[in-house]
């Protein structure tokens, strides 16, 4: 078995989506930055995503019961760093100019794509617990270029490249 700085160092190498994961509802507003972020089946449509138990916002979303993952275009890489660091959550929303689709979580402007899920099981590994969302609302905005995290520093991906 691997110690776990050794599976960092080896996940700094798996390029990932940036995303910011957002939810509304009773529990209040959340969101963080997140590239744990995987397709899961299209029959129906569901994304899963990772969230560290310690962080804030884990309770929250699964008191919401809901979250939308907003992929990034490569020009919001400052919003993720908002999203990643900003210790005040409300403060986080005010960097960003936000929607709703179906579920009531927000949807940042100008993010490549947004899918809008509602949670329909959790599961607990190790740290984190795996939300699984079945997609409700899609948007998918006219950009040409991604974001990318790889080696612990943000590239942009474009279209055709």
């Amino acid at each position: 078995m691997i110690d776990r700085d050794e599976f960092r160092e080896a996940m700094a190498h798996l390029p990932a989506a940036v995303n910011i994961l957002t939810s509304d509802g009773v529990a209040g507003l959340a969101g963080l930055t997140a590239t744990a972020v995987s397709s899961v089946t299209d029959e129906p449509g569901t994304l899963l995503v990772c969230i560290s138990r310690v962080r804030r916002a884990h309770g929250v979303f699964l008191q919401n019961g809901v979250f939308c993952v907003n992929t990034l275009a490569s020009n919001q890489q400052a919003i993720a760093n908002v999203f990643a660091s900003e210790p005040d959550m409300p403060t986080r929303f005010t960097h960003a100019t936000w929607r709703l689709l179906a579920t009531g979580s927000p949807v940042l402007e100008g993010a490549a794509i947004a899918f809008d899920c509602a949670i329909t099981a959790v599961s607990e590994v190790g740290t984190h617990s795996v939300l699984f969302g079945q997609v409700k609302a899609v948007s998918l905005a006219p950009v040409s270029t991604g974001l990318l995290y790889y080696g612990r520093t943000y590239h942009p991906v474009a279209l055709g490249a």
